[in-house]
């Protein structure tokens, strides 16, 4: 056998020198264009330069060959190594994590803003030591830990994460690994919070379209405007916390506060009176930006649908872009008739987890638009799922985003990669620092005149944390930076979900 072999490898090196003898006699005739010479020259096995080989054996031309083939990248071989965090200091406290591998790359995702870092690290344990490209085996075997609104963080957070090492293992772009892209920069939709004064509001929405560029708003049309205005709502008093505000936001220390109950239960009103003070806030508005652009609304206040249609048709003639989360989602039936009783389209879905609670919805065109938060509804592939699922009934979608950069480029690539999107939610429009927190790889601007750039050619989300700025802005309740989570490293709970 040894001989056998050995006759094979001779006879291989004569064939090998007749073949370099013949091309070198090629590139030495006269006879040769100078562009056969030049091909000849620089292309020979695989863009070798054919004095590099000349002589070389089989065996030594491949390993020229393949000597400066990049393996940093096995993805056959990618095991999870690890998972730490930093909560920074967007949104009352954002935390992004960071997952490690055995071959040194990693992946970044993002728990929800103001969500608990440990809905992510209490997967650590059931993550470690799996290949991270197996993105939705993976995702089945956590997706029993997520639930509705910020519940859902961590897992969507891991499924971030994932498709960010996936990229960086096979070099493509997350956007690619959806399916492909359908656009190549991604509309924002930039939030403007509520003014003390006409002229402080015509300077916040100045900022956001002339100086930066957005094409598409959105306000508050809260009854916090009504605040202290006498006869503008019913029941009110009863649910005024200590400042006199209806806090929407709740106490989250008292189940039983204004913001923590369920609009149909609060019984609060409002009058003509009120109406007529908040058609005066929207027309203002809409007086300062014009009709070209775009105006979304949201966060009306916790009362009933029967108020919400009032509401809603006393601002028909404003051409509003939609009316958001005017009930909780959950009430399907209750969504079904607002759509139906007005012309303003209806969009519901940012507390939504996972395809299934979006097919009521759906089915019965209970809205139409839905708008689901990428970083509740289940990662990039189950956001993409909710949004093939509601083009084929003719429904378009709308992207809530209220995070870090991290999940903002989550939120990019699923929207290229989705047709039936229309805006993606930029939160943070009034922080300089917001988009220095990372670093484009390629260069690529991030935010170009009120849209998001697509990275056509960086890996997984296409970004890197710009460590010298995040340290600068760690939220204070938590500076610990991408520290050791081992304790969070056994596994202590058999979580399978049937007998």
């Amino acid at each position: 056998m040894k001989n056998t072999l050995q006759k094979i490898i001779d006879q291989n090196k004569v064939e090998e020198k007749a073949y370099a003898d013949s091309l070198q006699a090629e590139i030495k005739s006269p006879k040769t264009s100078d562009d056969r010479r030049n091909f000849l020259k620089k292309t020979a096995l695989g863009g070798i330069a054919l004095s590099s080989f000349m002589g070389y054996s089989f065996e030594d031309r491949v390993a020229e060959t393949t000597s400066k083939v990049n393996r940093a990248s096995a993805p056959s071989e990618l095991k999870i190594t690890d998972m730490r965090y930093v909560v920074t200091n967007v949104m009352g406290g954002t935390p992004i994590i960071k997952i490690e591998t055995n071959q040194g790359i990693h992946g970044l995702g993002e728990v929800r803003d103001a969500a608990d870092v440990k809905y992510a690290l209490m997967l650590k344990s059931r993550i470690l030591g799996m290949n991270p490209c197996n993105v939705e085996k993976i995702f089945k075997s956590i997706k029993q830990f997520g639930g509705p609104s910020r519940q859902a963080g961590g897992v969507c957070a891991v499924e971030m994460a994932l498709w960010d090492l996936c990229g960086k293992a096979y070099n493509v772009p997350a956007w690619q690994l959806m399916g492909g892209r359908y656009r190549d920069k991604v509309r924002l939709y930039a939030d403007t919070p509520e003014a003390n004064s006409p002229e402080e509001q015509q300077r916040l929405i100045d900022f956001r379209v002339k100086e930066q560029g957005y094409t598409w708003l959105k306000m508050d049309v809260s009854i916090g405007e009504l605040k202290g205005k006498k006869d503008t709502v019913v029941n009110g008093k009863f649910w005024e916390d200590s400042k006199g505000s209806l806090n929407q936001w709740g106490d989250q220390r008292n189940y039983m506060s204004y913001g923590n109950t369920m609009h149909p239960f609060t019984q609060i009103q409002i009058t003509e009176k009120g109406l007529e003070h908040l058609q005066q806030v929207v027309e203002d508005v809409r007086n300062m930006v014009g009709y070209e652009i775009p105006i979304s609304t949201d966060h009306y206040g916790h009362f009933d649908m029967n108020n919400n249609i009032r509401l809603a048709k006393a601002l028909e003639k404003y051409r509003l872009a939609w009316f958001e989360d005017m009930v909780p989602w959950q009430y399907t039936e209750q969504w079904k008739e607002i759509t139906r009783s007005i012309e303003t389209p209806t969009t519901t879905g940012e507390d939504i987890y996972l395809l299934k609670d979006f097919i009521p919805l759906i089915h019965q065109r209970a809205v139409d638009i839905v708008h689901p938060d990428l970083a509740s509804s289940g990662g990039l592939l189950e956001t993409k799922r909710i949004a093939d699922y509601a083009e084929e009934f003719g429904i378009a979608m709308a992207m809530h985003q209220a995070g870090t950069p991290v999940s903002f480029m989550a939120n990019v690539h699923c929207a290229a990669a989705s047709q039936n999107f229309l805006a993606l939610e930029h939160h943070s429009v009034d922080l300089p620092w917001w988009e220095d927190l990372v670093t484009t790889v390629g260069g690529f601007k991030m935010i170009d005149k009120g849209f998001a750039t697509v990275p056509l050619t960086a890996p997984g989300l296409g970004i890197e944390l710009n460590e010298e700025v995040l340290k600068k802005h760690i939220h204070p309740k938590d500076k610990s930076y991408f520290a050791p989570t081992d304790k969070w490293d056994a596994l202590m709970s058999h979580d399978r979900t049937y007998s």
